[in-house]
């Protein structure tokens, strides 16, 4: 029994658009494919073409139509012109490379564009240009190339589009075309002409020998640009007066890419570029497009001077357009090109930060892009006002970028240090919560370089820290600055402004509120208390310090409580090195890249890179304190390193406080060495004496292997110091067998209370991965009993990013190591 005629396709849609819900759409349609899917099971091939028709338009609203896929192979293998159609669209539709069955369409379309009929050649070219695989490119690029070379203007555009596809797919087969594009720009046909420039585009960005072999057609690519902007006017091609603006924007595009780093071709384009500029109408958005592509050739080419200014000046039009795309296309176009034309676009200044008054959130981000761009010496004033005033009114989403990009012009072309310290602490009070970390220590250094500034800015921080305390970075900054210059402030010796009075316990108030505030952060009450500390040279009520400083002993915040342990024992055991270390941070430099020493981090330590057969002069712990650290590595019968490093303090400071602060760093550099002895162990002085430092007797001490877990490989080779016998130097090996760097590496030892270990810097804190290299150390022990050897080492180290810590027990040394 025949099954009854399928509803029509405009039957289909009427039906879909009375559903009210989604639900009852989804009812209509799987009961539509359920008939269709019985419809393709009898080969009905009456109706096949309209199910396919409906299940197209189904794929269109979002339903699966995967099943219909072989039923547009069976409509692409009819001869009649309406099931070709429909079989081709849903080819295009439901079929890509990605799937095998389109390899079966490959002997059809081939057959197709050897038809006797145009419509169906196009049918054919068409689906190949749009889904064509390599395979199928490849097979059938032949046909491609005859029917470019056809008369046929209705073929040759569509094959020239084709062709473009198969460039694409399979790069080689370009120069298959190079012969047919001889003639396709002597075309008069405007489909023929547009499709022409496309595919010369698309071979002159992917090949350089086509590009230079292109470029004898600049001359007659400019006679066609010149024959549309004087054609009269013509219905068929024009677009609100301009005539194929299409083809025009094509045709700009193609003489950007062969005029790019050319001088003759870019000459030969010089006047036509100017005529384009100048003549095209620019009420109507078509000749804003062609504007904009004139433009952004005018920029790529080598162009002439004026023809830049011109340009330029275009885009200063297109700022004053009511059309927002128009305004944002000419800000980012601007953007681009104000490193090569600076003087042209400052000319647009006022419109610019005009822009950054818009409502709109993108126009307002690339004006501000471009306004910092314009910042140079002679406008910085003006410019900074206005971009103060716009970080004052903005989203907060523009603060950071906003408030970065104030510092870093501020930092180039201030006019004065007032004027720089005004506008950072401007920034600061507007917008501090928002600025980037560095922020802070480079305002710091900033402030402590301007030596004579030092009273009118802590006058100013100290206001400003009155009025407002929710902007951390504020608070920081005002914290250092009045625990360094508080003496200034209390004392009222500002010049540049009239001084305020302030006492000392308003000072200390204030600063102690900080330590208590709920909006304080951690590192902000780092900052107060450290200040209230420094204070207590500067002040005369340090009973009040004490008791503020003792009370923060017990605080759950452990960076705190380190810091006020650390200040209690300044106050008790250390307090005539008090105003030693609490004196006036010296003027801070910035580390130069390009000096004569390049500086590199080495375990901790800032050592010039300079190659040095010599050992540097050695300052050690004296024994007394170096027993405080005992549990650096656990256990109590064990000596801890005496670590050799750079004196950075006068002896009666340095040397007695490095148990207490660690590693700190008390200055900018090194300072000469100390003029007072330091009590050191007696075998440092051993190994400065004028005689050979190692024995022969070395090369007879197998090395060791100390530590080998995780990768990493630790091994001894020992050496015999001369002229005392008694001390042992062993030279460490680190190497790396894993596939990624160690970073952060420190090598720590420890060894029993009858000898003295003397740890030296290391060569790099690095371990190269792949064992590409290694980092060495030198251990000098020394053994007057002449007892076995036991070191306890510590490792830490970064890999991958995790932190890992390790210890272990060296027992093993050679006997030849100690006897």
């Amino acid at each position: 029994m025949r099954m009854p005629a399928p509803i029509r396709l405009r039957e289909l849609i009427r039906t879909i658009r009375t559903a009210r819900t989604q639900a009852e759409e989804r009812e209509m349609i799987q009961k539509e494919c359920a008939a269709i899917r019985s419809s393709f099971r009898e080969e009905d091939n009456t109706y096949r073409c309209r199910n396919v028709a409906k299940l197209l338009y189904m794929h269109m609203l979002g339903y699966p139509a995967h099943f219909g896929q072989l039923e547009c192979l069976k409509l692409i293998a009819s001869q009649k012109f309406t099931d070709k159609r429909i079989g081709y669209l849903g080819a295009m539709l439901l079929l890509d490379e990605r799937q095998d069955v389109h390899l079966l369409m490959t002997n059809c379309i081939k057959n197709d564009l050897n038809h006797s009929t145009q419509y169906v050649q196009g049918l054919a070219l068409c689906t190949l240009g749009c889904m064509g695989s390599s395979e199928m490119c490849r097979d059938l690029a032949g046909e491609v190339e005859k029917l470019l070379k056809t008369s046929n203007s209705y073929l040759r555009k569509k094959a020239a589009l084709c062709a473009v596809h198969v460039i694409r797919k399979v790069p080689e087969l370009m120069e298959m075309f190079l012969p047919a594009t001889k003639n396709l720009l002597s075309e008069k046909n405007h489909g023929v002409l547009h499709t022409s420039v496309v595919l010369l585009t698309e071979m002159c960005e992917r090949s350089p020998d086509m590009l230079l072999h292109f470029r004898k057609l600049v001359p007659q690519l400019v006679r066609i640009l010149k024959n549309l902007i004087m054609s009269g006017y013509s219905p068929e091609h024009d677009v609100s007066g301009i005539s194929d603006p299409f083809l025009q924007v094509r045709i700009l595009r193609l003489l950007r890419i062969l005029g790019r780093s050319d001088d003759d071709s870019s000459e030969a384009m010089n006047d036509i570029l100017a005529q384009v500029a100048t003549n095209t109408e620019t009420s109507k958005n078509v000749g804003n497009a062609i504007l904009y592509e004139t433009v952004l050739t005018i920029m790529d080419i080598k162009s002439e001077s004026g023809l830049r200014v011109l340009a330029i000046n275009i885009l200063g039009r297109f700022l004053l357009n009511n059309d927002k795309n128009i305004r944002y296309v000419a800000l980012t176009s601007l953007l681009k090109t104000v490193q090569t034309d600076h003087n042209a676009v400052q000319r647009h200044r006022s419109t610019i930060v005009d822009c950054l008054k818009d409502l709109d959130v993108s126009i307002k981000r690339r004006a501000m892009e471009l306004s910092f761009a314009l910042v140079n010496g002679n406008n910085i004033r003006g410019m900074m006002k206005e971009l103060l005033y716009f970080l004052d009114s903005c989203d907060p989403e523009f603060k950071a970028d906003c408030a970065s990009g104030v510092f870093l012009a501020a930092e180039k072309y201030a006019p004065s240090k007032r004027w720089h310290i005004d506008t950072i602490m401007r920034v600061l009070t507007t917008a501090g919560s928002y600025v980037r970390d560095d922020s802070v220590p480079n305002l710091i250094q900033l402030i402590t370089n301007s030596v004579e500034m030092h009273a009118y800015t802590v006058q100013r921080l100290y206001k400003a820290l009155l009025d407002d305390i929710s902007q951390q970075p504020l608070v920081q900054v005002s914290s250092w600055c009045i625990g360094e210059y508080g003496d200034l402030l209390v004392s009222g010796q500002c010049e540049e402004e009239e001084p305020i009075q302030v006492t000392e316990d308003e000072v200390l108030d204030v600063l102690e509120g900080l330590l208590v505030s709920n909006l304080s952060t951690p590192v902000t009450r780092g900052y107060s208390l450290t200040a209230i500390m420094k204070l207590s040279t500067r002040f005369s009520s340090v009973n009040r310090i004490k008791k503020v400083v003792s009370i923060y002993g017990s605080s759950i915040d452990v960076e705190l409580q380190q810091r006020a342990v650390e200040y209690n024992a300044l106050f008790k055991k250390y307090d005539h090195m008090r105003p030693a270390l609490l004196e006036r941070m010296p003027i801070m430099e910035k580390t130069a890249s390009n000096g004569p020493t390049e500086i590199v981090q080495t375990n901790g330590e800032t050592e010039p890179s300079v190659p040095d057969t010599k050992h540097p002069p050695l300052v050690t712990q004296p024994a007394n304190q170096a027993n405080d650290l005992l549990d650096l590595l656990g256990g109590n019968d064990v000596v801890p390193v005496i670590q050799t490093t750079l004196p950075t303090k006068p002896a009666s400071a340095g040397g007695e406080l490095l148990d207490l602060l660690g590693d700190l760093s008390l200055s900018s550099g090194p300072a000469p060495a100390p003029s007072v002895p330091i009590s050191q162990p007696p075998f440092l002085l051993d190994g400065l004496s004028s005689q050979p430092l190692f024995n022969d007797i070395s090369a007879a001490i197998p090395p060791m292997t100390a530590y080998s877990k995780n990768g990493l490989k630790i091994e001894f080779t020992f050496e015999r110091a001369n002229p005392n016998p008694n001390i042992a130097v062993i030279t460490i090996h680190a190497t790396n067998t894993t596939e990624a760097d160690m970073t952060e590496f420190v090598f720590q030892a420890a060894v029993p209370k009858t000898f003295q270990l003397q740890l030296l810097s290391p060569s790099s804190n690095i371990v190269p991965a792949l064992n590409q290299g290694s980092v060495t150390q030198v251990i000098r022990v020394l053994n007057p009993q002449k007892q076995q050897l036991r070191m306890r080492v510590k490792l830490t180290y970064t890999h991958k990013g995790s932190p890992v810590q390790d210890l272990a027990e060296v027992n093993n040394f050679p006997p030849q190591s100690w006897q």
